[in-house]
């Protein structure tokens, strides 16, 4: 009896190890399984040309060292593009002021704005109007008309590739492009150019 039992200790002596290593490979082949996969961290997307907020009914406002007031940016909607860092603006409404304080005044139905508003695209029944006296005190009014405008409000500058209608006093020129500086006080009217002349009255 003694001796069957010796021979059986000896036999499972001889195959534990291998059950043990069984027994492991079965634990080790389990935890693989039971554990979760931590998927890699994913590479920063592009951004997209999706809107990443929006405002509404809004008014922004830029102001110098001092305190003064140097532009203000209000319409219906608005609506910022990461990709291009641009600004849609549904009914727009801009009042700028150049160094010496004279106003100029722009609205359009939508606009495109650059992120420091310097740039502006204006698109239809756009309307920049310089009021009298900026840049020399005896300087008319101006107005500008026209479907597209572009502004450049740090330049003074006013471009269109499209028919505009220029209002200087009671001036009135159409044209089917033109570019203004309002600093060099210089309008160039190119294309067919019409112009309606009011002689000035004598006082």
């Amino acid at each position: 009896m003694m001796g069957l039992l010796r021979d059986g200790w000896d036999r499972l002596s001889l195959y534990l190890p291998i059950l043990i290593m069984g027994v492991l490979a079965l634990a080790t082949y389990w935890l693989v399984r039971s554990t979760p996969e931590f998927a890699p961290p994913e590479a920063p997307r592009p951004p997209t040309h999706e809107p990443d907020y929006f405002m509404k009914k809004f008014s922004v406002r830029a102001f110098d060292a001092s305190g003064r007031l140097k532009n203000e940016v209000s319409g219906d909607l608005a609506k910022h593009y990461p990709d291009t860092d641009l600004l849609e603006i549904d009914g727009v409404r801009i009042r700028a002021f150049n160094e010496q304080g004279a106003l100029t005044t722009a609205t359009a139905r939508q606009a495109i704005s650059n992120s420091d508003g310097s740039e502006v695209k204006l698109i239809g029944n756009a309307r920049v109007v310089r009021e009298a006296g900026s840049g020399k005190a005896d300087a008319p009014r101006l107005e500008f008309r026209g479907e597209f405008l572009h502004a450049f409000t740090k330049t003074e500058q006013v471009k269109s590739d499209k028919p505009v209608t220029l209002i200087r006093g009671k001036d009135v020129f159409v044209a089917d492009s033109m570019a203004f500086d309002n600093i060099k006080q210089v309008i160039e009217l190119r294309g067919r150019v019409k112009g309606t002349l009011t002689p000035q009255q004598a006082p």
